[in-house]
This record gives C-alpha cells, structure tokens and sequence, in this order.
C-alpha cells in the first residue's frame, strides 16, 4: 500500500542541521516535495529532462532513493507504467537504499538492479546501485566487475569512482602511510585517463581522505586530523596543490555533485593549515556542507565544519 502524504500543515520539516543530499539541485528538491506527496508524474518529467547526463542523473535517482516513501510512490508508478525504465531504476536504488538501512533484503536490491538494467541497458544508474550495495556487502572481485559495468556505460561516472576509493582505501590498513598504496594508483589513473575539465581531478584528495579515515579508525592516525600528519607529506601537499589548481581553472559548478568535491578540497586545505585557499573553497559551498569528509573519522561533522569555516573566515 502506497504511504498516505504528509498532514497538511506539517510539511516536510528538515533539521537546521540537516546535511541535504539535493545539494544545489532546485529541480531535484521540488521533484522530491512532489514524491514525498505522490506526485509521481514530477519525478518523471525530472527525470526525461535529465536525459543521458549520467551523473546528473545518477545523482537525482539516488538522492529520491533516500526518502523513506520513494519505494512505494516507485511501485505506483511502476503499476501505472508498468515498462517505464526510470520508475524501474528509482524503485531499484530506492530498494537498494533500504536494504543498506537493514530493511530489505539485499538479495531484492540485486534482483531491482538486474531488472531495470534489463529495460535500460545504456543507463549505468542500475550498475551504480549495485556497486553501492556490493562496496558494502560484496566481495572485491565482485566489485570491481561492477564499477567496470559503470564505467564501460561511463568512463567518467563520479559517484562511482568515490564509491571505488573508498573501497580500495580499505586495503591493507595495517601498510599504513605507504605512499605506493593501490588507492593513490587507482585516483592518479582515473584522473589522467579523465578530460581536462573533469572534476576527477579531484579524485587524488578524496583517496587521501578515504584512506585517512582508515588509518585513524585503525588507531594509526590520530582522531583528529589536523593533528594528523596525513596532510602535510610532500606527496598530499602535490596532490592537493594539484586538485586546487585545477578547481581554479576549472571550476565546475555545473556539475551535479561539484559540492562534494568542494567540501573534500576544503577539509584538506584546512587540515593542511591553508586557510587563505580554505576560506576560498568556504565561499563557495556556502550552505551546502556534506557529512563527509567532515564526519571522519567519527566526528560530528557539523561541528566539525562549523568550526573549520567559523577558523578560517574569521567568525570566531
């Protein structure tokens, strides 16, 4: 049975603190209000205006995956257009989503992944929700056939490269601050096999906070990563240098997840104690903090990039 809309009057009431996976997506925002009432139709027109722009897609079809009714208003959607590839892959991620929650079960994910890839074999969303349930669940093998099957459809998927880092970083945690580690290889690679304009670029700052965040939950690094000598080696000082550099040429603020990038970037010029080239970055996330990297390795991440921003813009 499909869930009953919210009371009128009540809303959809977020937190002052909430991180908001939208980002600055003002489209995927009102689509979402109109799922969370039923409307399905809202997210059906977003999502034919997204076309093929895969990570812009990607993006939305995850973030709607979120809500805690997207899996019923899907299989609404899904009775009325019974061969609709997008109410396919929503139900499919949506599914998966609650499966990574602990309620559903992940052998249902697969098989919604398996179905909507079936109607929509040029889409790598179906691959992505499967690579995200596997990065948790699944076997390395397992997962590197997945992220093959993204980046075959898409060689420069996002998301899908920031859920491979984050696996890899978990390799070996005992070889600790080995500069040679698989993690760093696979984050130089994708970034040179990547365009110029590409915010894979970035990729080599998010394996260096993915794999902090092992080493300090290892007891290696320290909790704190200012404190942490993880960012201030001449290799992080390279690569982060390298990353800024091309965000000052580049600057791609029309891509769908350039927040997340922004907020990685911003963490590590802070913890490198660059507080001119941090506050630049601070300027422009402005409201849209993500929990992570802020969060790691388990930190409240709201404090944690409250007081970062409110140290270098000088509010406190």
């Amino acid at each position: 049975m499909s869930p009953p809309p919210p009371p009128l009057g009540r809303g959809r009431k977020r937190a002052a603190q909430a991180f908001d996976a939208a980002l600055d997506d003002a489209e995927l925002v009102a689509a979402r209000a109109a799922l969370a009432q039923g409307r399905w139709t809202a997210v059906r027109a977003l999502l034919v205006a997204t076309g093929d722009d895969w990570d812009r897609r990607g993006h939305r079809v995850t973030t709607l995956a979120q809500e805690s009714s997207t899996q019923a208003w899907a299989r609404d959607w899904l009775v009325a257009e019974p061969e609709s590839g997008d109410a396919s892959v929503l139900l499919a991620l949506a599914t998966v989503q609650r499966a990574l929650n602990g309620k559903d079960k992940p052998a249902r994910a697969r098989e919604a992944c398996r179905v909507a890839a079936g109607l929509l074999p040029a889409d790598p969303t179906p691959w992505l929700g499967l690579l995200m349930l596997e990065r948790v669940l699944g076997g390395e093998q397992e997962v590197v056939q997945l992220f093959d099957e993204v980046r075959h459809r898409y060689a420069d998927h996002h998301h899908a490269h920031h859920l491979m880092v984050a696996r890899l970083a978990e390799r070996r945690p005992d070889a600790g601050q080995d500069p040679l580690h698989e993690v760093y290889d696979f984050a130089t690679w994708s970034a040179e096999q990547a365009s110029a304009d590409s915010p894979l670029a970035v990729l080599p700052v998010i394996a260096h906070a993915e794999r902090y965040r092992v080493l300090a939950a290892a007891g290696i690094e320290p909790a704190d990563p200012v404190a942490s000598g993880h960012w201030v080696g001449r290799r992080a000082r390279q690569v982060m240098k390298a990353a800024f550099d091309w965000w000052l040429e580049w600057e791609r603020d029309d891509h769908p997840r350039s927040q997340i990038d922004l907020n990685f970037l911003a963490h590590a010029k802070f913890c490198e104690g660059r507080g001119a080239e941090a506050a630049a970055l601070f300027h422009r996330i402005g409201p849209y903090a993500t929990p992570v990297p802020w969060s790691y390795p388990d930190r409240d991440p709201h404090k944690a990039f409250r007081a970062a921003r409110d140290s270098v813009l000088g509010t406190v």
